[in-house]
């Protein structure tokens, strides 16, 4: 018996180191399990926060464009309740306890505010929309957005023909607007049935006539739907399942205010607050948060919401969760199965090594663990050849102010060796001065995690140096906390190459003007004021930079063609014959022909070809409408006002009103209705009048002209029935 027992023990102890080897692989095994389930949680929500960053960003911008929207039109109103002209008319009616027949020149005055908003309605939407189909003539469209003046006691003094009846919360909006800031209606369904919003603003009496009261409200309806759905949507997004939405909270229901994805219009659709898993209740409670619930189609998405200053609204900008993380899905489903292979094959590994011996599976360790590190090694030696042939210097440093990579571009220009700034300080390395600049941008970069571009000019032994310099947030790493990567470029030539070429061009421009106002002097600073006038114009209409910079340098030279008029027929006095005005004309398709070959960032020949044609299609070439460039059509109505209200040899000058009441008769015939109303609003709102009061003026170096011509008195405009 003590024999077999004696046979029976390695036998035991064979079982035991078997149980205990498999107890150590399976504890291996799970441990390996929960790691891999741990990398892949943490990579989820990686994911996820890169997505709360990118929607964020999306809202943050759209949240910008809706409130500078709200921003214009409440500038807009206030705009108009702060008008001279508006503020003189109301002034006189309480003036006159409200009878406009006390009023002199009531009339006149009333016809050329009900202009006045005519024109800024038709330029800033504050009119009904052109309808989508035909209309039968016999039918009348609801009247849904206008312009309208109010007196002290609520009464329609003036408005645009659309201009809905005010009653209800019209009213209320008028006597809730602030003496200071004026008030909004909250978005409301018009009488079109379409999204409208009301804007108010209080008339201040003129100084003199009671300068701390207020005589009357200006107050704005429009619909408002292309306009805001077009900020909601800029910039596109590559996503197919991304939307942006308008909510507010109303009577216990969320309330969409914008078209939704599934067809339903704007302010159609409404659910309970209590609606279980409700995105939209989510974002209006807990706005900046990333969002994870059902939206209104009961569809799981990712969102992220922020509040709109002003109004109750709040913008959530959300995406299919199932587009957005399929993807990363897809990647980490794959990873987590490759650790698990792996964890068998380390299993497999394990007992393979166990049969082999220790020293096998030393052996094949370290074997493991230096093929490791030679693709390490490669892949930080590709690194480095990568970064080394970029031009740019680039740089690594972390929250510490302290070089974890530099390639050698860099090393180069800092007179070291790579290896040997690693570890340093930025303070150390470029100066306590240059660091703090690197070191605020870097700390920026971090916080908003965001790219910060920075362009620095620097101006060195009277040489300019121009850096472009990118910060860009590196996330941690198993190894590395934070980081940012610095990209520093210097773009001197090519800046400065830019600059002197537009140097030389401004410098050829205004060679060319002096040539022309030096053989009319009755024409000197002709040049210059309609390049003037028109640059305002162009801002008025916010244009591209490009179409502003073109109708200024259009506007200086199109009189260039005039070198090639005789000196004394510029200067006659007296009326030219046909033949004369026809040779001046001319000129201006000659000064064309001289610039075809001159190379301009913006079409300036162009708008100097087209610059005589007429809106309704009349003009040299039969261009008509928009067919027209918008640039030619703006040198035009410059030309036009400067033509006007400057002295010449053969007439005097007219005033700025005689002028600018010249270009709104021609409106919508000779010229582009838009770009008088821009005129007219720069000449009103943004000191125009007192920038070109000194048009009139003849040169001091010539005989003075006739005495000036007196503009027939304006005819009696008798009020449309519409006109409140």
């Amino acid at each position: 018996m003590n024999d077999s027992l004696r046979r029976a023990l390695p036998s035991l102890r064979a079982v035991r180191a078997i149980v205990l080897l498999g107890s150590a692989i399976g504890i291996a095994a799970v441990f390996g399990l929960v790691m891999a389930y741990k990398f892949i949680a943490d990579e989820r929500a990686r994911e996820l926060w890169s997505w709360q960053t990118r929607l964020g960003v999306a809202v943050d911008g759209r949240v910008a464009a809706v409130e500078g929207w709200i921003d214009d039109q409440r500038g807009l109103i206030r705009g108009l309740a702060e008008n001279s002209t508006v503020r003189l008319y109301l002034t006189e009616l309480a003036t006159a306890a409200g009878d406009p027949t006390r009023i002199s020149g009531e009339t006149a005055q009333a016809v050329y505010v009900e202009n006045l908003l005519a024109a800024t309605a038709e330029r800033s939407a504050f009119g009904p929309p052109a309808p989508r189909s035909n209309v039968p003539a016999n039918v009348d469209r609801p009247r849904a957005a206008g312009l309208a003046l109010l007196d002290a006691k609520g009464r329609v003094v003036v408005a645009t023909h659309e201009m809905p009846t005010l009653a209800g919360r019209l009213l209320d909006l008028v006597k809730r607007a602030e003496r200071a800031e004026g008030a909004i209606e909250d978005m409301f369904l018009g009488p079109s049935g379409r999204p409208s919003m009301a804007f108010a603003a209080p008339v201040p009496a003129l100084a003199g006539e009671g300068a701390t009261s207020f005589v009357g409200h200006v107050v704005g309806i429009k619909e408002v739907g292309e306009e805001l759905n077009d900020r909601l949507t800029r910039p596109p997004t590559p996503e197919r399942s991304d939307e942006t939405l308008l909510l507010r909270q109303r009577d216990g229901s969320v309330e969409y205010l914008v078209p939704l994805a599934d067809g339903t219009t704007a302010m159609r659709k409404r659910l309970p607050v209590a609606t279980p898993h409700l995105a939209e209740v989510a974002a209006l409670t807990a706005p900046g948060d990333l969002l994870i619930g059902r939206d209104y189609r009961n569809v799981e998405v990712l969102a992220v919401s922020r509040p709109i200053t002003g109004v109750s609204w709040t913008l959530m900008h959300k995406i299919d969760r199932l587009e957005a993380m399929q993807a990363a899905e897809t990647r980490l489903n794959r990873l987590f199965g490759i650790f698990v292979l792996a964890i068998v094959l380390l299993v497999v590994a394990m007992v393979a090594i166990w049969r082999h011996g220790s020293s096998q599976r030393a052996y094949e360790t370290s074997r493991r663990f230096e093929a490791l590190a030679r693709r390490f090694e490669h892949q930080g030696q590709l690194l480095r050849i990568v970064t080394d042939s970029q031009p740019a210097s680039i740089l690594i440093t972390d929250l510490e102010g302290r070089l974890r990579f530099v390639n050698k571009k860099l090393a180069n220009r800092l007179g070291t060796s790579a290896d040997d700034l690693l570890g340093k300080s930025l303070a150390s390395v470029f100066g306590p001065a240059e660091a703090r600049r690197y070191e605020q941008q870097v700390q920026t970069a971090l916080e908003t995690r965001t790219i910060q571009p920075e362009v620095l000019r620097s101006e060195g032994d009277g040489e300019p140096r121009i850096l472009h310099t990118e910060y860009v947030p590196l996330p941690p790493t198993g190894e590395h906390p934070p980081g940012v990567l610095v990209i520093e470029e210097d773009i001197t030539a090519p800046i400065v190459e830019r600059e002197r070429r537009e140097r030389t061009l401004r410098q050829l421009v205004r060679t060319l003007v002096a040539i022309v106002d030096r053989r009319d002097p009755f024409a000197a600073h002709h040049s210059q004021r309609v390049a003037g006038v028109a640059r305002r114009i162009a801002e008025e209409m916010r244009l591209d930079p490009v179409l502003v910079e073109t109708a200024e340098i259009a506007g200086s030279l199109m009189n260039l063609g005039k070198i090639l008029v005789p000196e004394e027929l510029l200067t006659r006095g007296g009326n030219l014959s046909q033949a004369e005005r026809d040779q001046i004309r001319d000129s201006l398709k000659l000064g064309a022909d001289l610039l075809e070959s001159v190379e301009f960032d913006g079409p300036v020949v162009a708008t100097l070809r087209s610059a005589q044609e007429r809106w309704d299609g009349s003009g040299p070439r039969g261009l008509k409408g928009v067919e027209i460039l918008v640039t030619a059509r703006i040198v035009a109505v410059a030309n036009a006002f400067v033509g006007m209200a400057s002295a010449r040899a053969h007439r005097p000058g007219l005033d700025l009103d005689q002028a600018i009441g010249a270009l709104m008769q021609q409106a919508g015939t000779i010229f582009d209705r838009r770009v008088v109303a821009a005129l007219l609003h720069d000449l009103e709102n943004r000191g125009g009048r007192a920038r070109w009061a000194d048009f009139g003026v003849p040169p001091a170096d010539v005989p003075k002209p006739a005495p000036p011509r007196q503009a027939p008195p304006p005819p009696r405009i008798v009020p449309r029935a519409g006109r409140r």
